[in-house]
């Protein structure tokens, strides 16, 4: 095992959530079972409202469907209140400075989750926030994407995270690519990085990921042969070509580089893993039935991008799981960071 689960006490009260690798192994394994205990709660209606009266304001610079509806729905859930803010919601930057911002919000919220372009932003909000503050999404890091991820693979694996191997094939530059090598090597796991060589993850991440795993023991590879990435391995991961905030201009490139790396049928079949399960973050353009998708697919003569349909809708796909688990996990976050109850985190969290 990678750590000593007997008597652990975790105590994440008034953490802010910012990257994966802010917080220990053992403490991102307890958010895990955390997540599956409240899971549990809310299938068999025993739901123990831990945040009652806890006010959150969820900020958004970029557009969301999962983590916005996440937020809210589980801190309704717990018993609190929410207020969302949108791109043009708030003062935020323009007229206000991030510092005040912070400040300010801390005097009316328990808690404060950012959505935007710059990890700087997020960071900089903590800096200066006297409540817990968590990142929905930077161009960097989606560390609440991967916790959902990393849940999903437990329920549809009978292996530990440990011995699971998973791949994730695509631009590898962007925030998952980044999130999921770093959450990989931190519960020891066997990744690999699929992408072309113009669009591999940065020398950056990879040097964070190569040094817990030399820790952990998980085996980090990068390859541009989606044969050597593929082979064996448990789930396959991948994301949009073109992420938002990106000019619509590059989307000619992308289709041309990243098309042998689209996840298809034949791509499955490289995995020789009859069980393999297919894995999305989403939004996804797997079929024509969106109004981008469709605009592109006229234009470049394609009827999906990063994933095929037959694959997106097959029994092999888990992203709608994927997708709930967003919930799950991030109301273990909520909970973690706010809960004021007189109890202690030990083994199977004891709530």
């Amino acid at each position: 095992m990678l750590f000593n689960r007997v008597r652990q006490i975790t105590n994440l009260r008034n953490r802010h959530f910012l990257k994966l690798h802010d917080f220990r192994i053992e403490e991102i394994d307890f958010l895990l079972r955390l997540s599956d205990r409240l899971k549990r709660e809310k299938y068999a209606g025993k739901e123990v409202q831990r945040l009652k009266d806890k006010n959150i304001v969820i900020l958004f610079e970029k557009d969301s469907t999962r983590t916005r509806c996440a937020f809210e729905v589980g801190i309704f859930d717990q018993g609190g209140n929410v207020t969302y803010i949108g791109p043009s919601g708030s003062q935020m930057g323009k007229k206000e400075s991030m510092r005040d911002t912070a400040e300010v919000l801390s005097k009316y919220y328990d808690g404060i989750e950012y959505r935007g372009k710059y990890q700087r932003v997020v960071e900089e909000l903590a800096k200066y926030a006297t409540v817990p503050v968590w990142n929905g999404l930077t161009d960097e890091w989606h560390p609440t994407q991967i916790l959902a991820d990393l849940l999903t693979m437990q329920e549809y694996s009978d292996k530990p995270l440990e011995k699971v191997s998973f791949a994730f094939m695509g631009d590898a530059r962007n925030n998952m690519g980044n999130t999921l090598m770093v959450g990989a090597a931190m519960m020891g796991m066997d990744f690999r990085s699929i992408a072309p060589k113009g669009v591999q993850t940065s020398q950056e991440v990879y040097d964070i990921a190569k040094k817990i795993a030399d820790f952990t023991g998980a085996k980090i590879t990068v390859t541009d042969d989606p044969k050597v990435g593929l082979k064996g391995v448990d789930f396959v991961h991948t994301d949009v070509w073109v992420s938002m905030g990106e000019p619509d201009e590059v989307w000619a490139e992308r289709i041309k580089l990243l098309k042998p790396y689209q996840v298809n049928a034949a791509a499955m079949e490289m995995t020789g893993n009859p069980d393999a399960k297919f894995m999305h973050c989403l939004p996804s353009f797997h079929n024509l039935d969106t109004i981008i998708g469709k605009e592109i697919g006229e234009k470049f003569n394609v009827e999906a991008m990063e994933v095929t349909d037959d694959v997106f809708t097959s029994a092999k796909s888990v992203v709608m799981d994927q997708a709930e688990n967003r919930m799950h996990t991030i109301k273990a976050v909520m909970v973690a960071t706010m809960a004021t109850d007189d109890f202690y985190f030990v083994d199977d969290c004891c709530l």
